[in-house]
């Protein structure tokens, strides 16, 4: 926390900046009024909000937990597997977990913190994130603030080349998921940026809260939302760069975004059991740039991992090849990703790279079935959201894409796909969409 800083906005909240000395006086003042417990869910809408929960619950001694969505029945899978938490919010949920206490008003006046800031031991746990659920069921992974902290060293270095060493960010992810933590709430607890409250998401608020907020702007997005603003046709206020993560960007998205907004297009990799580990920009290079200190080590089945953020090495699914010296790399897709049908071989990424190439579908996945054939095939099945084509139209252009072999045997047009808040797509809710059981079938 920035101690020789007190006056610095370290946010925008309904038009006004709060300074440091504010929040940290905020913190305490919630800190003092939460329960003793292991650990919470922090289910805070407004980001600043959020902020102020989330360092209270670490002042307790605390672990944040971040269920993989805010549904009522994740977030009770969650405080189940830790017994004796309990949930925090701002607002007065109904229904409300078991235990669910609501933040005191954060718009009344409170005398800024005039003493020291409040120190956070090193090995504490203050997040336990889980994964998103995309590949199978959700994982728990804890984060110690010594973690936490020397994952953003990275990022912020990458940020401050594009950006300058002081800039705001506008985030339209969650401060929940992992992404949306260390870009929206480490770097301004721990690199002296400024963010705003809310989070927008049609693009006219995007644009207008971008305006609420002083130049150099950082705009921290995904594919799905950077895709609707290039859409749209809407204009942004000045942007130092564009952040994005949670999905592979499309090489054509990332030139239109730069063209029409006039600022770089960054990406960042990593992962809820990693936290971000390289950066790059697809304009100028396919490659991703390791930050300082990380080392990868490809295997057979995926990558294992040398951070300065992790205890000990950690094993991705993702498959790379390095180069100028292990610096660098290239990504291979993932193990599981990968298909081999018929002797022939080719990748889910792809696959749904061409799928979504075709003219009139505006998304879509191709994804892999659990149960397999009569002759041990595990099957390919596609969704895709196309309202000007049926399924026989897209089939038909898939055909000229792609080896019949990887032709989906089941493709299911629908209204909208099962993004989660991040714009990644769990597992099972792709099942039951494809089934017509899930929300958003045509």
């Amino acid at each position: 926390m920035d101690a020789q800083a007190p006056q610095r906005a370290l946010a925008w909240r309904e038009g006004r900046p709060v300074d440091t000395a504010t929040f940290i006086a905020q913190v305490e003042r919630v800190a003092a009024q939460l329960p003793d417990a292991p650990a919470a869910v922090n289910l805070c809408e407004d980001r600043y909000a959020f902020l102020v929960a989330f360092c209270a619950i670490v002042r307790r001694g605390q672990a944040n937990l971040l269920p993989p969505s805010r549904a009522p029945q994740a977030v009770q899978e969650v405080m189940d597997a830790h017994p004796g938490c309990y949930a925090v919010g701002e607002l007065a949920l109904q229904p409300a977990p078991a235990g669910y206490r609501q933040l005191p008003s954060l718009d009344a006046d409170i005398a800024p913190l005039t003493g020291s800031v409040p120190a956070i031991p090193a090995g504490q746990v203050a997040v336990i994130g889980y994964t998103s659920g995309s590949t199978g069921t959700p994982r728990a992974h804890a984060k110690s603030w010594r973690s936490l902290h020397a994952s953003t060293t990275g990022t912020l270095a990458m940020l401050r080349a594009a950006a300058g060493d002081s800039f705001a960010v506008v985030a339209t992810v969650p401060p929940q998921h992992i992404y949306g933590i260390e870009m929206s709430v480490l770097l301004p607890l721990l690199g002296g940026v400024g963010v705003h409250a809310g989070r927008p998401f049609f693009p006219a608020d995007v644009a207008a809260t971008l305006a609420d907020v002083p130049a150099p702007r950082v705009l921290v997005t995904t594919p799905v939302h950077l895709r609707a603003l290039v859409e749209s046709g809407i204009a942004l206020p000045p942007l130092a760069a564009m952040l994005s993560a949670t999905a592979v960007m499309p090489p054509e998205l990332a030139h239109a975004a730069e063209i029409r907004f006039g600022a770089p297009v960054l990406e960042v990799f990593g992962s809820t059991e990693t936290c971000a580990f390289a950066s790059r920009r697809l304009t100028a290079d396919e490659h991703w740039t390791l930050y300082p200190g990380v080392r990868l080590h490809p295997q057979p089945d995926g990558t294992a991992i040398e951070a300065p953020q992790l205890d000990m090495p950690t094993t991705l699914a993702d498959l790379v090849t390095l180069h100028d010296e292990g610096s660098r790399f290239r990504l291979c897709g993932r193990h599981a990703d990968l298909l081999e049908i018929a002797g022939k071989r080719a990748s889910l990424g792809d696959l749904t790279r061409r799928l979504l190439a075709i003219p009139g579908v505006e998304d879509g996945v191709v994804f892999q079935l659990d149960e397999a054939d009569a002759i041990g095939v595990r099957r390919i099945a596609a969704l895709a959201v196309a309202p000007q084509l049926d399924e026989h139209a897209i089939l038909d252009a898939l055909r000229e894409a792609v080896d019949p072999v990887f032709l989906p045997r089941r493709l299911r047009r629908v209204a909208t796909l099962p993004r989660n808040e991040t714009g990644k797509l769990p597992r099972a809710a792709l099942l039951a969409l494809l089934d017509g059981n899930g929300a958003g079938a045509a």
